[in-house]
């Protein structure tokens, strides 16, 4: 076996030139005193840790290159020599030592629970990504505590996102219960941080008064946002749909010869889990921008044409473009959610039925009004829309003219 003091590597791009030799040999890690990599014959390329113990010498068989990375490696090389200083010898404690990263449970988890269950899983792998994979990733599921899981909540929470937070410790929860399940685990370090801790829900009642949709509209469309945005925000408040259903919108589910659109898959209910289809009734305004943006789209299947050919914009585009023109008034903070509870106060306010909004916002009716209630509202639905969006047409048609006679120039 070749000398591993002659062999040294400090990078991947060295790792990956590591070719298979006559004989058995290793490599030495330069930044990681300890970490070797053992190369076959065959080119088979595996971690190992050697060390000292009470004057004995151990080798500890970490894992597999290129399953586990070279950033990997070092982690567990680093958790292994914390073990070595305590006296604790990580070869004895193998089973912990090499058990499963948290990054492939979570793999296992995403395809055995959440595509499982979930019609839409993008927010979930989101925050897999984004929030966890970063923090908890390179950790084996069984080595990690309370520490390192108020680590990822409070990295949220210090970002000022405390319902997001919240979101957060909600998912590591269940992924730690269904760790419990499989044996992974023993305990859900989780259930040490309450959510009462993290986040307190407080109803929000944040609407725009007539005012405020006036002088916000104004200022977006008048501004140097991307055009399919502003046109998505109006959506927003003229449809009453969510911003989900709205940044996903095909074009496959929007007839307008039947002044029609089909929401095949909404955000699930919050009381039974399931998704639920949803028609929107289209008013002229409505369907007028939806021919823009779909001069604008061509022939891509989403209306809001993200980056890459064949996909949506992203979950904080519209967000983005909401929180931009904001800036430029003195409106108070609202969010893009808001939008939906304007629409519905206006309407209440102006007289229409309430169970006719109720429907047009996809909410489920409670009681035993919604067992036997089971009437669609397709008439007073459609009336309402349109005059809705006459009377949100009436607001800030004047002020944008400009804006709205671009249309006629892109038609």
């Amino acid at each position: 076996m070749a000398q591993a003091e002659k062999i040294l590597f400090s990078t991947d791009r060295e790792i990956k030139n590591l070719k298979a030799g006559e004989k058995r040999y290793t490599a030495k890690d330069v930044a990681a005193n300890g970490l070797f990599l053992d190369i076959t014959t065959t080119g088979v390329k595996s971690w190992w840790y050697r060390y000292s113990l009470n004057g004995k010498q151990e080798r500890l068989v970490i894992g597999r290159y290129p399953d586990m990375s070279l950033k990997d490696a070092r982690q567990v090389r680093d958790e292994s020599a914390s073990m070595v200083a305590k006296g604790i010898s990580p070869k004895q404690n193998k089973n912990k030592v090499t058990s499963t990263l948290f990054r492939d449970y979570g793999e296992r988890y995403l395809n055995d629970v959440i595509k499982k269950y979930r019609a839409n899983p993008y927010n979930m792998i989101l925050c897999l990504n984004n929030d966890i994979y970063p923090l908890l990733g390179h950790i084996a599921v069984d080595q990690i505590d309370m520490d390192d899981v108020r680590r990822v909540i409070w990295r949220k929470k210090d970002q000022g996102y405390d319902a997001a937070a919240n979101q957060v410790r909600g998912l590591l929860k269940r992924m730690f219960d269904y760790a419990i399940t499989l044996g992974l685990v023993s305990f859900n370090p989780v259930l040490s941080i309450p959510t009462r801790h993290v986040y307190k829900a407080v109803p929000r009642e944040r609407y725009l008064k007539t005012d405020e949709i006036r002088k916000f509209y104004t200022t977006l469309l008048n501004s140097r946002i991307y055009r399919p945005r502003k046109l998505g925000l109006l959506l927003s408040l003229l449809t009453l749909v969510r911003k989900s259903e709205l940044l996903r919108a095909q074009w496959q589910d929007i007839d307008f010869e039947k002044r029609l659109w089909l929401i095949p898959e909404t955000k699930a209910d919050s009381a039974t889990g399931h998704s639920r289809e949803m028609v929107v009734y289209m008013s002229d305004q409505v369907i007028e921008i939806f021919k823009e943006l779909k001069t604008i789209a061509g022939d891509e299947p989403f209306v809001f044409v993200g980056r890459k050919t064949g996909t949506h914009i992203s979950h904080n585009a519209f967000n983005t473009a909401q929180k931009s023109a904001l800036s430029l008034t003195d409106i108070p903070d609202f969010t893009v959610h808001d939008l939906r509870r304007t629409a519905s106060t206006h309407l209440n306010e102006q007289g229409f039925n309430s169970d006719a909004i109720e429907a047009c916002l996809n909410h489920t009716m409670r009681g035993v009004r919604g067992v036997y209630n089971k009437a669609k509202y397709k008439k007073e639905r459609t009336e309402m829309m349109s005059k809705w969006s006459d009377y949100i047409f009436s607001l800030i048609y004047e002020p944008n003219l400009i804006f709205f006679n671009q249309v006629r120039k892109i038609s």
